[in-house]
């Protein structure tokens, strides 16, 4: 029998389902055909991603260059499901960072079933656009040609003069204002198969989701490529090149994983504006539909403010946690001596995320990751029976019993561990519980349970005394 907040008894069996959070795995999602949408830079691009896929998921700024990576969204139109893979800007001539950026969306389109090439209808067929078709005209898959920014019916005549691409019939469409959007959706079903030409097993449960999160150029795009052997994600020495999440199914250790690389976070929210802003956005996003994190630091440099945000982020969050520490080739023997001091005052938050040392540059003990992840996934859905709980909570508070308060002892009644994905614990008490014992009966349920690598919480709830009825 154990004691309800309100005083009253109940049977310790009805506490089981107290709080107690199911968790649906993912269905496994069958083949979908992919649209590859490819074009110059600013010609609306994301946009006209946002109006297909019927949400705001790709960051939309007003200038060029915002996309860079080739970054998949689920679509659904007339009961069929097909995925979209929005591109950086595709010139052919590109230099440096933008020659990158064309090669994913070179990538893009080597991996799809059809092509949208989308062409700004108020600048018209450029030199760019006329390199582009004359590559696709040679391509042996469907290309379908939309006509962006036609607002109103007085843009009709200069979506007439694409035709001269000789990529087909030009469909005009409002990215913006959805104008034609539904006509183009039914133009890109009828080009689509059924069934993409490639797909990838992802086993009965679905991938786990793994957000690898830190601060802008610490590694974590060439950590991804590493990952999944390919130029997945745009790599340069420009910091924040990563401004979409962008989702791969990478197999390692024999399990398939859906990695999400995500932008690095800079400043705080309120101070950014236009692409940081949202970017930050879908990075916290990022972290809160994935299961576990991996955040990425620097090794060959002190941890800073960016760092411990990151790491406060994903704590919050209540995600599985693993520290990557990148660029170990780079570290010598006095950089790991300033490496303890550093750690013992700056990860004081998540002393209980396995820390794994890796360089993404040669692939160094990335192998190590999975075991790592898997481990901290484990602690993330363990549950510690209620009998066995109770048992060592009333040994552990006989050896240790909590501070006095107020004159008075409190007392622990009972406890129970209302849910995992984190593990979180409820104790009812006779009394307030100070944040140092609390923090006290965490250490020691580590001690004896695990949960290395998940955020463990803890919560009190005083049990109020009933007043006198006042009758004699």
């Amino acid at each position: 029998m154990t004691e309800d907040l309100d005083g009253t008894w109940e049977d310790e069996a009805d506490w089981s389902a107290f709080g107690d959070e199911s968790f649906d795995e993912e269905d496994v999602a069958p083949p979908q055909p992919v649209l590859a949408v490819v074009g110059r830079p600013n010609v609306g691009k994301s946009t006209l991603v946002n109006r297909i896929i019927g949400r705001r998921e790709a960051v939309v700024q007003d200038v060029p260059g915002v996309t860079r990576d080739r970054v998949a969204y689920d679509a659904l139109w007339n009961g069929r499901k097909f995925t979209v893979v929005d591109t950086g800007g595709w010139e052919p001539d590109a230099t440096g960072l933008q020659a990158s950026v064309a090669q994913q969306a070179e990538l893009a389109m080597a991996t799809a079933d059809v092509i949208l090439v989308v062409v700004d209808a108020t600048v018209g067929a450029t030199t760019t656009e006329e390199a582009v078709a004359r590559v696709l005209r040679r391509s042996k898959k469907p290309v379908i040609l939309a006509a962006s920014k036609v607002d109103d019916e007085r843009l009709m005549a200069d979506v007439a003069s694409l035709w001269s691409l000789g990529l087909g019939e030009p469909y005009p469409v409002s990215g913006l204002h959805g104008r034609g959007s539904g006509d183009l959706l039914d133009v890109i079903l009828d080009a689509l198969p059924e069934t993409p030409r490639d797909t990838f097993g992802t086993g009965a449960g679905g991938p786990r989701r793994v957000a690898l999160v830190g601060k802008p150029n610490v590694g974590k795009s060439s950590l991804l490529n590493r990952l999944s052997g390919e130029l997945r994600s745009v790599v340069h020495d420009v910091a924040g090149t990563t401004v979409d999440p962008v989702d791969s199914l990478v197999e390692l250790d024999g399990e398939v994983w859906r990695f999400v690389d995500t932008a690095g976070l800079r400043k705080r929210v309120k101070f950014e504006s236009g692409a940081e802003y949202y970017a930050s956005l879908r990075t916290k996003s990022a972290i809160e539909t994935a299961e576990v994190a991996i955040v990425l630091l620097d090794a060959h440099e002190p941890l800073s403010e960016q760092d411990l945000r990151v790491l406060t982020m994903v704590v919050e969050s209540g995600r599985a946690c693993v520290l990557g520490f990148n660029k170990w080739d780079l570290v010598d023997e006095d950089r790991r001596n300033e490496m303890v001091r550093e750690l013992e005052r700056g990860l004081v938050r998540v002393p209980w995320a396995e820390r794994v040392n890796i360089s993404a540059l040669t692939g160094r003990a990335v192998h190590k990751l999975a075991p790592a992840l898997r481990t901290a996934l484990n602690s993330w859905d363990t549950r510690v029976p209620t009998g066995r709980l109770n048992q060592w909570l009333t040994e552990l508070i006989a050896a240790t019993p909590p501070p006095v308060r107020g004159g008075k002892q409190p007392k622990v009644l009972f406890a129970t561990q209302a849910s995992t994905r984190p593990p979180t614990f409820v104790l009812f008490t006779t009394g307030f519980l100070e944040a140092g014992y609390r923090r006290f009966i965490e250490r020691k349920l580590r001690e004896e349970f695990g949960f290395k690598g998940s955020p463990v919480r803890i919560s009190v709830r005083v049990r109020e005394k009933k007043k006198a009825s006042g009758k004699k």
